[in-house]
């Protein structure tokens, strides 16, 4: 369904560390799709309180979050890490969680400085709320000394394109102008409001269009699965058949009605932004504020703590994902894809081969001989205090094509 659709790209908000998922990337990879993964689930111990995010920025919680990179960093075809999703989005949140978002970053790109094969961009998905967006995306930005402290990529969830919309009635010509100097890859990380259902989908024409495209790199759709916030494309069944919702076919129309990309506008886009990078050791790094507004930044970046730099520096308990080959039964799809809820849908049951992923050609990282900085170990009498879908490209390509030289 995703290859019907025409997307390259699915978001994950939270995976199980202890389940193998070669079948299910090797199958995304030979469709040519790509996953931008999020490392937090709801589950106690694997996402920060907001509110008191000392309580659980622990040992415990790291653990889990390096096992998700440790699995999932040599799957060439994972695109990105979420380091978090809306933990900011309101004034405590906006007090106590800034540090903490700013520390989760640094320690996944410490573990993956250290542990995976190849570079992998992290980034941040934040609320479309102008109280704290703008502000913090400058403040995840920047750095004073650590290059690791500032995210690769910033994600803006946004439902302000609601029914029939322009660029300027919808806002997004605010957003456009809001990111035109942002140094990082920026993307609509969720989009697709359901006041008006079944929804048009009509951003998807303005998304794509020069008008964005220099400065915003596509989107995500919210979401693939139905669930009782209605805003799924398709809904599985109880006996797991799928039923066509008729924003699938909404958004399929639009997808299929955009211009052919203009790859020599994106080609000259990559020149330009290599030649600024190339200017500097650490390519756009932003030196921090004082103050960012409705923001707490006053406070340190939490150390990492003692259990969690031994950790990176040993290595996840967990076996590192790779590509399979794929037998013809797990290529097609044994269940009934329904529309109007009766008729079967004329759909290939198959999934075509875009990509061979295998063999899955093993990469020694440079960087394992090195020892990440542990540091000293408190004082034992002391606190220490569904699947979404784009098609990303433009600037975010640049920014990639440079990192993984």
């Amino acid at each position: 369904m995703f290859q019907h659709l025409g997307i390259n790209t699915i978001r994950v908000y939270s995976i199980n560390t202890d389940l193998n998922h070669d079948v299910c990337m090797s199958m995304l990879a030979a469709a040519g799709i790509y996953l931008v993964l999020d490392v937090n689930s709801p589950l106690p111990s694997h996402h920060l309180n907001r509110y008191e995010p000392w309580t659980t920025y622990d040992s415990s919680y790291l653990e889990n979050v390096f096992k998700a990179v440790h699995q999932f960093s040599t799957y060439n075809n994972t695109l990105g890490f979420f380091a978090g999703n809306e933990i900011i989005n309101d004034k405590l949140s906006a007090t106590n969680s800034p540090v903490f978002v700013k520390a989760v970053v640094r320690d996944i790109k410490a573990y993956i400085a250290k542990n995976s094969p190849r570079p992998i961009p992290v980034g941040y998905s934040a609320a479309d709320d102008l109280d704290y967006r703008i502000s913090l995306s400058q403040y995840l930005e920047c750095t004073d000394s650590d290059h690791l402290e500032s995210i690769d990529f910033y994600g803006v969830n946004s439902y302000q394109w609601c029914g029939d919309q322009t660029m300027d009635s919808s806002g997004y010509h605010t957003l456009v102008k809001d990111y035109k100097q942002y140094s990082k890859p920026v993307f609509l990380s969720e989009y697709g409001c359901n006041e008006v259902l079944p929804r048009r989908f009509g951003e998807v024409q303005a998304i794509y269009s020069p008008e964005m495209t220099d400065v915003f790199s596509g989107g995500l759709v919210y979401e693939f699965t139905q669930e009782p916030n209605n805003y799924g494309l398709v809904k599985v069944l109880p006996n797991c058949d799928v039923n066509l919702l008729p924003d699938y076919f909404q958004y399929q129309y639009q997808l299929d009605i955009l211009p052919h990309i203009n790859y020599h506008q994106i080609n000259k886009q990559i020149v330009k932004s290599q030649k600024q990078f190339s200017k500097f050791k650490h390519p756009q790094l932003v030196k921090c504020s004082q103050i960012y507004q409705n923001l707490d930044t006053s406070k340190e970046v939490p150390q990492i703590p003692y259990e969690s730099a031994d950790l990176i520096n040993k290595g996840a308990n967990v076996t590192q994902g790779r590509f399979i080959r794929l037998s013809q039964q797990q290529l097609t799809n044994k269940f009934n894809i329904y529309y109007n809820e009766t008729e079967i849908y004329p759909i290939t049951s198959t999934v075509q081969i875009d990509y061979d992923p295998v063999p899955n050609k093993v990469v020694t990282n440079p960087n394992n001989s090195m020892s990440y900085r542990i540091p000293r170990k408190p004082s034992t009498k002391s606190d220490s205090k569904n699947n979404i879908i784009s098609r990303i490209y433009s600037k975010l390509s640049s920014y990639l094509r440079k990192t993984l030289e």
